[in-house]
């Protein structure tokens, strides 16, 4: 498995965000082929943390083309920083 976890920091509408991943992104992850799992975080204090879960390594990185795409035409004014991004190989898991 495969894992693409993306922390986004000054969320200015934490909520909204939510609830627009929720509606709309949460669709898109699931259409990915090998697609395991998808969670949205609300860390506080404007910090929120996406993790996608997929069976191989191409399943991660259609998702993180994906989500790029998203926060563009969807998220832009409540996600105004870049993420930070990171991706790869799930070696534990319970």
């Amino acid at each position: 498995m495969y894992a693409a976890v993306r922390r986004y920091e000054g969320v200015t509408d934490p909520a909204e965000a939510a609830r627009l991943v929720n509606e709309g992104f949460v669709g898109l992850m699931r259409e990915v082929p090998g697609f395991v799992a998808y969670y949205w975080v609300d860390a506080g204090n404007g910090v929120m943390v996406s993790t996608s879960v997929f069976q191989d390594r191409a399943g991660a990185e259609e998702s993180i083309s994906r989500a790029s795409d998203f926060v563009r035409d969807n998220l832009a004014s409540l996600l105004p920083n870049p993420p930070q991004v990171m991706a790869g190989a799930v070696v534990a898991s319970a």
